[in-house]
């Protein structure tokens, strides 16, 4: 399509150095940084205007990109995140999940200690993403839960994933077993941070570029009813559905590519001169 397409790591996966905290800050970890570094890496880009894109915690800093620098994003897609505008409230990760969310349930696992001590060898690792990944075992037991996380005593019983090959799962691997899980997990510790970063910064926490929303309608952990009041806060919003789980870029991904194509030719090549 004439695009150039750049793929970076978030603080803590892939090529990072994955700082720990502490000594460092969660800062590291935070939104805002997030935002502040793909603002740097654009301009070593020499790209002043960019379209950004993201799935899961990409797709949530993708919105933060464009609240912190609106003058760099030009459109925006999210694949199965939804817009949390921000709030003057801060309520931590336990009462959400109490009063709210449940389906969040898994992270208070995953913002705690148990997950990154039990996981760190080779095998440790290997277990880990096949079952993040879907794996199952014979009689069906899964490896994850939103309602309860990581189930480590299903971890061995689980057949390969069928979503990654053995050369996919291998280099994962070889990415996580760098630095271990510590800086990935930061992203689960990182809700206080977020508010203080954000704490009367934004007048409305309105998104007024367009943005496409990609829902997978069987994901449990960003279920479609998180997405509800997208546009009171993103007027220029499209919605489009595919009938799948989390990982929907695994499961259907000519489905979502052909969804960002339309849009891409509609949306954004009818407003190329901005670019």
């Amino acid at each position: 399509m004439g695009l150039r397409v750049v793929c970076p790591d978030l603080m803590g996966f892939g090529g990072t150095e994955a700082p720990r905290v502490p000594p460092e800050d969660m800062s590291l970890y935070g939104f805002k940084r997030a935002a502040d570094d793909i603002k740097e890496l654009a301009r070593q880009l020499e790209a002043p205007r960019i379209i950004i894109g993201g799935h899961d915690w990409g797709g949530a800093v993708v919105y933060r990109v464009a609240l912190w620098h609106p003058d760099l994003v030009t459109h925006l897609f999210s694949v199965c995140t939804p817009y949390w505008e921000p709030t003057d409230n801060y309520t931590p990760l336990m009462q959400l999940v109490n009063t709210r969310l449940p389906n969040f349930r898994y992270q208070i696992q995953l913002s705690g200690k148990e997950v990154e001590n039990r996981v760190s060898t080779r095998e440790d690792l290997e277990q880990f993403l096949n079952g993040i990944y879907g794996g199952q075992g014979p009689n069906g037991e899964l490896g994850m839960s939103t309602e309860r996380g990581v189930l480590f005593d299903n971890l061995p019983k689980l057949h390969q994933t069928k979503l990654l090959s053995d050369k996919e799962l291998d280099y994962y691997v070889n990415e996580y077993a760098r630095h271990g899980l510590h800086g990935t997990l930061n992203w689960y510790r990182n809700r206080k941070q977020n508010f203080e970063d954000e704490y009367g910064r934004f007048e409305t926490g309105q998104i007024d570029i367009p943005v496409l929303f990609i829902q997978a309608t069987q994901d449990s952990a960003l279920p479609p009813s998180l997405s509800a009041n997208m546009e009171k806060y993103i007027p220029n919003l499209v919605r489009k559905e595919v009938d799948a789980n989390h990982w929907v870029l695994w499961e259907a991904p000519q489905e979502v590519n052909g969804i960002l194509q339309a849009w891409v030719e509609q949306r954004v090549f009818r407003s190329k001169s901005s670019l």
